[in-house]
């Protein structure tokens, strides 16, 4: 079985084998199931100290399993932690795009049309043994800086003074360098980077009862705010989706060097779009690429992790986030932040090499207002119409309909005369239940 191409985030390199899609779909959020060569990471940013952390979704012999991340400093044992994929999902749930619904009450009684009320915002061991110490490499100028073992993983942290030093030795360890990997590899040498290699302790793994790979998190301190994403795109087969969470003290985070887009939000769309929401929300994210000709990142979830409205998931606690590297939070564990103390950025791009040659940087901006990817579904009055106020309601609909058509045509690019027809279909079926 080869790997499916999430390539454990776009932080990872080289991976010794080639990789098909995933295919999985989650109808519920628009959340990072949703994609096809898709990963996740999380980031937490405090002053100079960043922690990464990386979720694989590696399909294949986990023999055969590595991970090469490019990193600013030499990485110790301390720096490493092995966590869990739950906490991962939660942030996924806590900050995906979702579908709200309103029902209209009587028409009998009120005046109509009456929009839906918006958002409130409220107060509330053994590692060397597992890599050949190449002296031809070593003649090239390939280091170990470090070795050293976390949970199921065994890690050694090189250095390099040449491109090719460093692929001989990943050669001679196994690895299947792609073409064009030698120039990136270089591009970080000659920014006196570190690289990280992860292999799997099988023994271990096995001795542990897991036959899955937890997120690895990585641990330095530097000035640069970035996420090194080239040596992803080096063997990818086509674009990647990329799901990153970051989490900070100080509001809102950004790209400097790509431009960020709010995606379009709080819009009214068709009733029939509850049951198709994935494909509806997978349609408009291809529309937003393709308008911004693949060169941007786009928001997808903004808050201060005080508070959310809707909450779309049980609400994050402080253990988990100190999991993360939010060491900054004080409190019991299982209590939320309080409010100010901690912001999510939920960003989402498709990359690949030829839109996204360089690594993001990115700012905080400073920006504490909230916004969230959000959809939503006005069901109509069906009970008996009795007043005028009930037909004047009645009388209205069909313009309310036709807004919802537009809309979603315009976020998707679907035909109108398909949703149309849609439309139609929904509301005959919906006399039925």
């Amino acid at each position: 079985m080869k790997l499916a191409q999430h390539h454990l985030v776009a932080l990872l390199g080289l991976l010794p084998v080639s990789a098909p899609a995933f295919c999985g779909f989650y109808v519920a959020r628009a959340d990072s199931k949703l994609y096809n060569q898709s990963s996740q990471v999380a980031l937490v940013r405090d002053g100079r100290s960043t922690s990464i952390t990386m979720a694989s979704d590696y399909q294949g012999d986990l023999k055969e399993f590595a991970l090469v991340i490019p990193v600013p400093t030499v990485i110790d044992k301390e720096d490493v932690k092995v966590v869990e994929k739950a906490l991962l999902d939660h942030l996924d749930a806590y900050s995906a795009p979702r579908l709200v619904e309103y029902w209209d009450p009587d028409p009998n009684h009120e005046r109509y049309p009456v929009p839906p009320p918006p958002p409130v915002e409220m107060a509330d061991g053994g590692a060397a043994r597992r890599f050949k110490h190449s002296d031809g490499a070593k003649a090239q100028g390939v280091t170990i800086k470090r070795e050293f073992s976390a949970g199921e993983y065994d890690i050694l942290v090189l250095s390099a003074k040449q491109s090719d030093g460093l692929v001989i030795w990943l050669n001679e360890n196994g690895y299947k360098i792609p073409e064009g990997a030698e120039p990136v590899l270089d591009s970080y040498i000659r920014q006196d980077m570190k690289f990280f290699v992860a292999k799997v302790n099988l023994e271990r793994q096995a001795s542990e009862g897991r036959t899955w790979l937890r997120p690895i998190r990585v641990t330095y301190k530097t000035r640069k705010f970035m996420l090194p994403i080239r040596l992803g795109t080096v063997n990818a087969k086509g674009p990647q989706d990329m799901i990153v969470y970051i989490l900070n003290r100080n509001g809102r985070v950004e790209a400097t060097n790509y431009r960020t887009v709010r995606l379009p939000s709080d819009e009214d769309v068709p009733e029939f779009v509850k049951p198709e929401f994935a494909d509806f929300y997978r349609a408009m994210f291809d529309r937003a690429v393709e308008i911004e000709k693949g060169r941007s990142i786009f928001t997808e979830y903004y808050w201060d992790m005080g508070w959310c409205d809707p909450c779309s998931s049980d609400p994050v606690p402080l253990r988990e986030l100190r999991e993360l590297g939010c060491d900054w939070l004080e409190g019991d564990d299982s209590e939320r932040p309080e409010q100010g103390s901690t912001y999510i950025t939920r960003l989402h791009v498709r990359y690949d090499r030829k839109h996204f040659p360089e690594d993001i940087v990115f700012q905080e901006t400073g920006d504490t207002q909230n916004l969230q990817g959000r959809y939503v579904i006005r069901h109509p009055w069906r009970g008996e119409i009795t007043t005028e106020s009930g037909r004047e309601y009645a009388r209205e609909l069909p313009k309310r309909f036709e807004e919802e058509a537009r809309t979603l045509a315009g976020l998707t690019g679907w035909k109108i005369e398909t949703i149309r027809a849609k439309q139609v279909g929904y509301r005959d079926t919906s006399k039925e239940r």
